[in-house]
């Protein structure tokens, strides 16, 4: 039995060196096949014979010497309990089958992350898409209805055209109509945009991204208890993909009480390293890695570029058993403070007792008037006052300095005048480095991370960018669109010119011309913009879209500073005095209805990155200014 035991972690630390998981990990995807009665592991041959060798030891009883430690104990979840609202498996099939003769919802890809995450237990003890009382009182207060700190709705929006009623059992399906759970509905109830955005983000403003998509949504939440059949499918990143039941079983292997959670939507960079190598060192605690893999920000680094360089610093630059990398599939709102909270609250329910808070925590950026949404330690102050209660404590992100002459990061207040220092900015890092192809320096970043990043972006004048023209009818955009496009590819990029008349035609086919109609063919353009700029193309779009907020889901789509909104500013009796076709004297006399400018509004941009003037440009001279711009901004670069 002994010489079995000490054959059996020798061939663990095997399979752990073949696999490039630590041993705790591979300690727990043993016993977990184990339960499944599965051996099955994606990994090289040799690692693959290591792991079963492992795998039929641990059938026989021979335990590693890591499980047989003593557990660790984590701080409880969130009011006591993980909430779990899966369907027992012996109940599965006749659930399945009921569920597919019922009338079926369609989640959004917001809801389906909110979905998940309350199917597991992550927002426990919230069991529920929030009904009205828990709502409100959010709102109000940022408590849930019996009184429990919960700071963020989480609301479940349906469709204004959808019919349900009280006491109904519907099936909830994602986009793609996949079957994830049963609901008996018992709340139907009407909320309020504006009152939501003002208490739960402090802000109507369109360029914050979550108020943005609020408009879009149905007027309606509906609420009530889940049966859940399916938890949505992912094919991405399956082992460590964990629920919160998973990261304790493994957190709890460590031999530490005190559990670091670092809340990230961005690649690590040096500094981020060692603010958390600080941190588990100071708490004498593990690192919970647990970086956002739902909805965050939009332009943000995909996620598939942003665990590889989690990976690899995992696997490369920390202790092995200071560390869980776990993905978070979680739709984050950008609500500062209260997000901040929120977040603490979903890490303790993942065994954290502590939250690294960095400045600005869970920031949307600026507003339309250039101004921060949120004040920089906002969120540090906040969750640090609702502490004691969550039971989850703050780590400061501290600002950090790197000294060249000693190769070594230092906090900023204990750095002399006569020390010098380096650091490298965020824009900084975007225009010198990433934009122009340069690897990042090795003590700014590790070789594996810059080299990661050096594939996703390619230098800024083969990057993708939007140029949005709007206006009213026949102020000029599509003419100076037709030049726009000509003169661009003068400067060797690829563009595609989508002009929203054309644009209709093809596949907005069927579209009338109310507001919701409008929203939709708009929103329709954008979606195949946001495509061409994310595979490094120039989308030209010349398009009425007389909506300001819909316009701003456009933005949304687009990492911001590859969205350039173009004002066509040109008078309205310009515009008619133009008009070949008689569209508005046909408005005018009533035989057109909602048309813009005349019985319908336009509104006009706050804030345009360009505004021109057809009046007393030309077309051609409007078209270079663009340009001008595009090659300040490194989209195109000058001829040779």
């Amino acid at each position: 039995m002994e010489f079995a035991s000490i054959l059996y972690n020798f061939l663990l630390q095997l399979f752990a060196n073949h696999s490039g998981f630590t041993s705790a990990e591979v300690t727990f995807k043993i016993q977990k096949a184990a339960q499944n009665k599965a051996i099955h592991m994606n990994c090289s041959t040799q690692g693959r014979f290591f792991y079963e060798c492992c795998f039929h030891f641990y059938l026989k009883g021979h335990l590693p010497l890591l499980a047989t430690k003593e557990k660790t104990s984590l701080i409880p979840p969130y009011g006591g309990k993980l909430v779990d609202l899966c369907v027992p498996a012996e109940a599965l099939e006749e659930r399945i089958a009921y569920a597919n003769q019922l009338p079926s919802i369609r989640l959004s890809d917001r809801s389906v992350c909110d979905f998940e995450l309350l199917a597991v237990g992550a927002f426990s003890p919230l069991d529920r898409f929030m009904g009205q009382a828990d709502y409100q009182n959010v709102l109000d207060n940022m408590r849930l209805a019996n009184g429990m700190v919960f700071p963020m709705p989480i609301p479940l929006p349906i469709d204004d055209e959808v019919e349900v009623t009280i006491g109904q059992d519907v099936a909830l399906r994602d986009p793609q109509n996949e079957l994830l759970a049963i609901m008996r509905v018992e709340e139907v109830y009407a909320w309020d945009l504006e009152e939501t955005a003002v208490k739960a983000f402090g802000s109507t403003d369109l360029r914050h991204p979550i108020v943005a998509e609020m408009h879009r949504w149905g007027k309606r939440n509906i609420s009530g208890p889940m049966q859940v059949l399916h938890l949505p499918t992912h094919y991405d990143f399956k082992d460590i993909r964990l629920t919160p039941a998973e990261v304790r079983a493994q957190l709890e292997t460590f031999g530490h009480q005190n559990v670091v959670a670092f809340q990230t939507r961005n690649p690590m960079h040096r500094v981020h390293e060692e603010l958390t190598k600080r941190a588990i060192e100071e708490k004498d605690g593990v690192l919970l890695l647990h970086p956002v893999v739902g909805m965050t920000k939009p332009g943000d680094v995909d996620y598939f570029t942003r665990v590889r360089t989690y990976r690899a610093l995992a696997k490369n630059y920390y202790e092995p058993d200071r560390i869980l990398l776990s993905l978070l599939p979680l739709a984050m709102r950008m609500g500062g403070p209260r997000e901040a909270l929120w977040h603490a609250i979903i890490r303790r329910n993942y065994g954290a007792n502590h939250l690294i808070v960095g400045r600005d925590h869970a920031g949307p950026g600026k507003d339309s008037q250039g101004n921060p949404f949120y004040g920089p330690y906002d969120a540090q102050d906040l969750v640090e006052s609702f502490s004691e209660e969550i039971g989850v404590k703050v780590v400061p992100f501290r600002m950090l300095v790197y000294l060249p002459e000693e190769a070594r990061y230092e906090e900023i207040t204990k750095v002399n005048d006569g020390m010098k220092t380096a650091n490298i900015s965020g824009t900084q890092v975007r225009e010198e480095y990433l934009h122009k192809g340069q690897l990042l320096p090795q003590w700014f970043t590790r070789p594996p991370v810059a080299e990661i990043l050096s594939e996703t972006y390619p230098p800024r004048h083969r990057q993708g960018v939007c140029i949005w023209l709007t206006g009213l009818h026949n102020a000029g955009k599509s003419t100076t669109a037709n030049v726009l496009t000509t003169l661009l590819q003068e400067y060797g990029r690829n563009v595609t010119l989508l002009d929203g008349d054309v644009v209709r035609t093809h596949f907005s086919e069927g579209l009338g011309y109310s507001k919701e109609d409008r929203d939709d063919h708009v929103r329709r353009m954008g979606f195949v913009a946001a495509e061409i700029v994310r595979h490094g193309g120039l989308a030209v779009c010349a398009a009425v879209s007389p909506y300001r907020a819909t316009r701003n889901d456009v933005r949304s789509m687009i990492e911001n500073d590859h969205y350039i909104e173009v004002f066509v500013d040109t008078p309205l009796e310009v515009c008619e005095s133009r008009d070949t076709k008689g569209m508005y004297a046909q408005a005018r006399s009533g035989k057109l209805t909602g048309f813009t400018g005349v019985d319908d509004p336009y509104e006009a941009p706050r804030h345009p990155e360009i505004r021109i003037d057809t009046v007393s440009s030309s077309a051609e001279e409007n078209a270079h200014k663009i340009v001008a711009f595009l090659l300040d901004k490194g989209f195109i670069r000058p001829h040779h």
